[in-house]
Protein backbone atom coordinates (compact mmCIF):
# COMPACT_ATOMS: atom_id res chain seq x y z
CA UNK A 1 0.00 0.00 0.00
CA UNK A 2 1.42 3.31 -0.94
CA UNK A 3 1.13 6.32 1.41
CA UNK A 4 0.20 9.67 0.28
CA UNK A 5 0.89 12.56 2.50
CA UNK A 6 -1.45 15.15 2.77
CA UNK A 7 -0.10 18.23 3.88
CA UNK A 8 -1.32 21.66 3.78
CA UNK A 9 -4.11 22.08 0.94
CA UNK A 10 -3.23 24.26 -1.76
CA UNK A 11 -5.24 26.19 -3.90
CA UNK A 12 -6.08 25.53 -7.24
CA UNK A 13 -5.14 27.79 -10.68
CA UNK A 14 -7.33 27.73 -13.41
CA UNK A 15 -5.89 28.41 -16.93
CA UNK A 16 -6.43 26.81 -20.28
CA UNK A 17 -4.32 24.27 -22.02
CA UNK A 18 -4.92 23.68 -25.71
CA UNK A 19 -8.01 25.94 -25.37
CA UNK A 20 -9.64 24.10 -22.53
CA UNK A 21 -10.11 25.25 -18.77
CA UNK A 22 -7.47 23.52 -17.04
CA UNK A 23 -7.36 23.46 -12.62
CA UNK A 24 -4.54 22.22 -11.12
CA UNK A 25 -3.16 22.79 -7.65
CA UNK A 26 -0.43 25.71 -6.66
CA UNK A 27 3.21 24.91 -7.08
CA UNK A 28 2.18 22.41 -10.44
CA UNK A 29 4.09 22.15 -13.22
CA UNK A 30 2.53 22.87 -16.71
CA UNK A 31 4.12 19.03 -17.49
CA UNK A 32 1.81 18.20 -14.45
CA UNK A 33 -1.27 20.08 -15.69
CA UNK A 34 -0.93 18.41 -19.12
CA UNK A 35 -0.60 15.50 -17.42
CA UNK A 36 -3.72 15.46 -15.34
CA UNK A 37 -5.48 16.67 -18.74
CA UNK A 38 -3.96 13.43 -20.89
CA UNK A 39 -2.14 15.45 -23.05
CA UNK A 40 0.72 13.46 -24.32
CA UNK A 41 4.02 15.76 -23.91
CA UNK A 42 7.05 14.24 -24.91
CA UNK A 43 10.11 14.60 -22.48
CA UNK A 44 13.13 12.69 -21.99
CA UNK A 45 15.47 14.46 -18.95
CA UNK A 46 12.55 15.18 -16.73
CA UNK A 47 12.13 12.35 -13.57
CA UNK A 48 9.64 12.12 -11.07
CA UNK A 49 12.14 11.65 -8.83
CA UNK A 50 14.55 14.42 -9.46
CA UNK A 51 14.41 17.98 -9.58
CA UNK A 52 13.61 19.41 -13.20
CA UNK A 53 16.92 19.92 -15.32
CA UNK A 54 15.99 21.69 -18.42
CA UNK A 55 17.86 19.98 -20.49
CA UNK A 56 16.25 18.45 -23.41
CA UNK A 57 13.96 20.48 -24.17
CA UNK A 58 11.88 18.03 -25.87
CA UNK A 59 8.76 19.31 -23.39
CA UNK A 60 8.50 22.47 -24.33
CA UNK A 61 5.27 24.46 -25.20
CA UNK A 62 3.94 27.57 -26.00
CA UNK A 63 3.08 29.93 -23.44
CA UNK A 64 0.75 33.05 -24.54
CA UNK A 65 2.52 36.30 -24.18
CA UNK A 66 5.77 34.66 -23.50
CA UNK A 67 8.62 35.42 -25.92
CA UNK A 68 10.40 32.28 -26.12
CA UNK A 69 8.96 28.22 -25.95
CA UNK A 70 8.93 27.43 -22.42
CA UNK A 71 9.76 23.77 -20.78
CA UNK A 72 6.95 22.47 -19.51
CA UNK A 73 9.00 20.19 -16.94
CA UNK A 74 10.04 23.15 -14.89
CA UNK A 75 8.09 26.37 -15.39
CA UNK A 76 5.26 26.40 -12.58
CA UNK A 77 1.94 26.72 -13.98
CA UNK A 78 0.38 30.39 -12.92
CA UNK A 79 -3.58 31.64 -12.76
CA UNK A 80 -4.97 32.98 -16.35
CA UNK A 81 -1.91 31.32 -18.16
CA UNK A 82 -2.67 30.54 -21.82
CA UNK A 83 -0.76 26.99 -23.06
CA UNK A 84 -0.53 25.23 -26.37
CA UNK A 85 0.98 21.97 -26.49
CA UNK A 86 0.78 21.65 -30.27
CA UNK A 87 1.52 24.98 -32.18
CA UNK A 88 3.29 24.43 -35.56
CA UNK A 89 5.92 26.34 -33.29
CA UNK A 90 6.07 23.31 -30.54
CA UNK A 91 6.28 21.13 -33.17
CA UNK A 92 8.63 22.65 -35.07
CA UNK A 93 10.86 23.12 -32.25
CA UNK A 94 10.53 19.53 -30.97
CA UNK A 95 11.23 18.18 -34.61
CA UNK A 96 14.35 20.22 -34.74
CA UNK A 97 15.64 18.58 -30.94
CA UNK A 98 14.60 15.46 -32.40
CA UNK A 99 16.37 15.31 -35.34
CA UNK A 100 20.06 16.94 -33.57
CA UNK A 101 19.47 13.99 -31.09
CA UNK A 102 18.84 11.38 -33.02
CA UNK A 103 21.60 12.37 -35.30
CA UNK A 104 23.91 12.35 -33.14
CA UNK A 105 23.29 9.41 -30.12
CA UNK A 106 21.77 5.82 -30.45
CA UNK A 107 18.72 6.28 -29.60
CA UNK A 108 17.32 2.27 -30.66
CA UNK A 109 16.87 1.82 -26.66
CA UNK A 110 15.48 4.81 -25.68
CA UNK A 111 11.77 4.23 -24.88
CA UNK A 112 8.63 5.82 -27.63
CA UNK A 113 11.67 7.74 -29.41
CA UNK A 114 10.66 5.97 -32.90
CA UNK A 115 6.88 6.61 -32.42
CA UNK A 116 8.09 10.50 -31.83
CA UNK A 117 10.43 10.63 -34.62
CA UNK A 118 7.08 9.48 -36.11
CA UNK A 119 4.72 11.81 -34.79
CA UNK A 120 6.94 15.16 -35.55
CA UNK A 121 7.82 13.74 -38.64
CA UNK A 122 11.82 14.26 -37.87
CA UNK A 123 14.36 13.28 -40.59
CA UNK A 124 17.66 12.93 -38.40
CA UNK A 125 19.23 11.63 -41.53
CA UNK A 126 19.25 14.90 -43.28
CA UNK A 127 22.26 16.01 -41.52
CA UNK A 128 24.45 13.31 -43.53
CA UNK A 129 26.71 10.79 -42.12
CA UNK A 130 29.20 13.08 -40.65
CA UNK A 131 26.76 14.61 -37.88
CA UNK A 132 28.79 14.39 -34.85
CA UNK A 133 28.52 10.93 -33.19
CA UNK A 134 30.97 9.38 -30.21
CA UNK A 135 31.25 5.68 -31.97
CA UNK A 136 32.61 4.41 -29.07
CA UNK A 137 32.54 0.77 -27.79
CA UNK A 138 30.23 0.27 -24.79
CA UNK A 139 32.17 0.30 -21.31
CA UNK A 140 31.87 -3.08 -20.26
CA UNK A 141 34.27 -3.17 -16.67
CA UNK A 142 32.49 -4.49 -13.92
CA UNK A 143 29.44 -7.64 -13.77
CA UNK A 144 26.65 -5.22 -12.91
CA UNK A 145 25.61 -2.56 -15.35
CA UNK A 146 27.31 -1.34 -18.75
CA UNK A 147 27.91 2.58 -19.65
CA UNK A 148 27.13 3.04 -23.39
CA UNK A 149 27.98 6.92 -24.26
CA UNK A 150 26.57 6.55 -28.03
CA UNK A 151 23.18 6.43 -26.28
CA UNK A 152 23.49 9.46 -23.28
CA UNK A 153 21.97 12.66 -24.06
CA UNK A 154 23.49 14.66 -21.48
CA UNK A 155 20.52 15.31 -19.23
CA UNK A 156 22.69 14.65 -16.07
CA UNK A 157 19.69 12.60 -14.05
CA UNK A 158 22.66 10.16 -13.03
CA UNK A 159 24.96 12.94 -11.93
CA UNK A 160 21.78 14.19 -9.84
CA UNK A 161 20.40 10.58 -8.96
CA UNK A 162 24.52 9.78 -7.35
CA UNK A 163 24.55 13.41 -5.97
CA UNK A 164 22.94 15.86 -3.80
CA UNK A 165 19.82 14.51 -4.18
CA UNK A 166 19.80 10.99 -3.46
CA UNK A 167 22.98 8.52 -3.32
CA UNK A 168 25.85 11.37 -1.89
CA UNK A 169 28.37 9.27 -3.34
CA UNK A 170 29.16 11.82 -6.34
CA UNK A 171 30.89 9.47 -8.20
CA UNK A 172 29.13 10.61 -11.15
CA UNK A 173 29.86 13.92 -13.07
CA UNK A 174 30.71 16.09 -16.15
CA UNK A 175 33.97 16.20 -17.77
CA UNK A 176 35.02 18.51 -20.83
CA UNK A 177 32.91 21.21 -21.92
CA UNK A 178 30.80 22.42 -25.36
CA UNK A 179 31.03 19.75 -27.58
CA UNK A 180 33.73 17.98 -25.96
CA UNK A 181 31.07 17.61 -22.45
CA UNK A 182 30.48 13.86 -21.22
CA UNK A 183 29.56 11.83 -18.29
CA UNK A 184 32.42 10.46 -16.61
CA UNK A 185 33.73 9.11 -13.53
CA UNK A 186 36.85 11.19 -11.79
CA UNK A 187 39.73 10.89 -14.15
CA UNK A 188 37.53 8.99 -16.40
CA UNK A 189 38.61 5.87 -14.78
CA UNK A 190 36.83 2.37 -14.90
CA UNK A 191 33.84 2.08 -12.52
CA UNK A 192 35.68 -0.15 -10.44
CA UNK A 193 38.48 2.61 -9.46
CA UNK A 194 35.80 5.13 -9.34
CA UNK A 195 33.57 5.78 -6.06
CA UNK A 196 30.55 4.15 -7.76
CA UNK A 197 29.05 2.36 -4.49
CA UNK A 198 26.67 0.26 -7.56
CA UNK A 199 23.48 1.29 -5.87
CA UNK A 200 22.31 1.50 -9.69
CA UNK A 201 20.42 4.73 -9.06
CA UNK A 202 21.99 5.95 -12.35
CA UNK A 203 20.52 3.28 -13.98
CA UNK A 204 17.44 3.73 -12.81
CA UNK A 205 17.13 7.34 -13.99
CA UNK A 206 18.57 6.55 -17.28
CA UNK A 207 16.34 7.51 -20.23
CA UNK A 208 18.41 6.29 -23.11
CA UNK A 209 19.75 3.23 -21.64
CA UNK A 210 22.99 4.74 -22.20
CA UNK A 211 23.23 2.88 -18.68
CA UNK A 212 21.80 -0.53 -18.67
CA UNK A 213 21.66 -3.29 -16.35
CA UNK A 214 25.06 -6.22 -17.56
CA UNK A 215 22.31 -8.97 -18.05
CA UNK A 216 20.05 -6.75 -19.78
CA UNK A 217 22.81 -5.41 -22.31
CA UNK A 218 24.16 -9.26 -22.19
CA UNK A 219 20.94 -10.68 -23.13
CA UNK A 220 20.41 -7.96 -26.25
CA UNK A 221 23.81 -8.56 -27.49
CA UNK A 222 22.46 -12.03 -27.70
CA UNK A 223 18.94 -11.05 -29.42
CA UNK A 224 17.07 -12.70 -26.15
CA UNK A 225 15.51 -9.81 -24.42
CA UNK A 226 12.00 -9.00 -24.98
CA UNK A 227 9.90 -7.41 -22.65
CA UNK A 228 6.84 -8.57 -24.12
CA UNK A 229 7.51 -11.96 -22.61
CA UNK A 230 8.65 -10.14 -19.04
CA UNK A 231 6.23 -10.14 -15.76
CA UNK A 232 6.88 -7.39 -12.90
CA UNK A 233 6.00 -8.64 -9.51
CA UNK A 234 6.61 -5.71 -6.68
CA UNK A 235 7.91 -7.74 -3.38
CA UNK A 236 10.03 -6.50 -0.04
CA UNK A 237 13.95 -6.76 -0.26
CA UNK A 238 14.71 -9.47 2.42
CA UNK A 239 18.24 -8.18 2.92
CA UNK A 240 17.48 -5.46 5.60
CA UNK A 241 14.45 -4.00 7.75
CA UNK A 242 14.47 -0.68 6.12
CA UNK A 243 11.35 -2.45 3.68
CA UNK A 244 12.87 -1.28 0.10
CA UNK A 245 10.35 -2.54 -2.44
CA UNK A 246 11.51 -4.20 -5.24
CA UNK A 247 10.11 -4.73 -8.86
CA UNK A 248 11.31 -8.13 -10.32
CA UNK A 249 11.25 -8.35 -14.21
CA UNK A 250 11.30 -11.57 -14.96
CA UNK A 251 11.75 -13.58 -18.43
CA UNK A 252 11.56 -16.80 -18.96
CA UNK A 253 11.02 -17.79 -15.12
CA UNK A 254 14.55 -15.63 -14.64
CA UNK A 255 14.82 -12.62 -12.66
CA UNK A 256 16.54 -10.40 -15.47
CA UNK A 257 16.58 -7.18 -13.26
CA UNK A 258 15.43 -5.44 -10.75
CA UNK A 259 13.81 -2.14 -10.21
CA UNK A 260 11.85 -0.18 -7.62
CA UNK A 261 8.45 2.12 -7.70
CA UNK A 262 8.89 5.76 -7.73
CA UNK A 263 5.63 6.17 -6.15
CA UNK A 264 7.20 4.12 -2.99
CA UNK A 265 7.82 6.07 0.40
CA UNK A 266 10.61 4.56 1.53
CA UNK A 267 12.46 3.87 -1.77
CA UNK A 268 11.44 6.70 -4.26
CA UNK A 269 12.64 4.56 -7.13
CA UNK A 270 16.24 4.22 -4.81
CA UNK A 271 17.96 0.55 -3.91
CA UNK A 272 21.26 -0.24 -2.61
CA UNK A 273 23.74 -2.64 -4.35
CA UNK A 274 21.97 -5.84 -2.37
CA UNK A 275 18.51 -4.75 -3.00
CA UNK A 276 19.13 -4.12 -6.86
CA UNK A 277 22.03 -6.56 -7.64
CA UNK A 278 21.52 -8.89 -4.75
CA UNK A 279 18.98 -11.44 -6.32
CA UNK A 280 21.04 -14.70 -7.84
CA UNK A 281 20.49 -16.57 -4.64
CA UNK A 282 16.74 -16.46 -5.47
CA UNK A 283 17.09 -18.73 -9.14
CA UNK A 284 20.38 -20.95 -7.90
CA UNK A 285 19.26 -24.57 -8.85
CA UNK A 286 22.43 -25.83 -8.58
Amino acid sequence: MTVTPLGIPRRLLEFTIDGEEARVPEGSTILDACRAAGKDVPTLCEGDTLRPKNACRVCVVEVEGARTLVPACSRKAEPGMVVRTGSERVRHSRRIVLELLASSVDLSTTPRAAEWLKEYEAKPDRFGPDAARLNEEPRVDNDLYVRDYDKCILCYKCVDACGDQWQNSFAISVAGRGFDARIAVEHDAPLTDSACVYCGNCVEVCPTGALSFKSEFDMRAAGTWDESKQTETTTVCAYCGVGCNLTLHVQDNEIVKVTSPHDNPVTHGNLCIKGRFGYQHVQNRG
